[in-house]
């Protein structure tokens, strides 16, 4: 039970952290001058499970970032990477998307894993408190 709830505490410090950053948004995208496609983009909450994550060096990080940016470049518009939170033997991630699918795409072409992808329902932070 206390890891259970020392799990949630974590997500849901890692989620005040994002602040207004991982609050949703909705992304325009323009396929001509006559006509306008709107997309809504999701926020989500991944954890990755990579064994001494929290070991890697900047170089290693910087590879895993600029694969992942890669893929991202190839899949389009519709899903975002906002930040990313290393710990010992998780990395959890914030994106954004237009569905969950998205994600696990993503994960699948760049080769790291998506043990759980949690859609943020609400962000909240110290400014909610006034």
């Amino acid at each position: 039970m206390k890891f259970i709830a020392s799990r949630l505490q974590l997500l849901i410090t890692i989620i005040l952290f994002t602040g207004y950053a991982s609050m949703a948004q909705t992304a325009t995208q323009t396929t001509n001058s006559k006509t306008q496609n709107k997309t809504e983009m999701k926020t989500y909450l991944i954890e990755r499970e990579i064994p001494d994550a929290g070991k890697f060096t900047p170089e290693q990080l910087k590879g895993i970032s600029q694969k992942s940016c890669s893929v991202l470049t190839e899949m389009g518009p519709d899903i975002e990477w906002i930040q990313s939170y290393v710990t010992g033997n998780k990395i959890y991630c914030i994106y954004k998307a237009k569905n969950e699918e998205l994600i696990r795409e993503h994960a699948k072409k760049g080769g790291f894993p998506a043990n759980t992808i949690v859609e943020v329902g609400t962000v909240i932070s110290p400014a909610t408190a006034k």
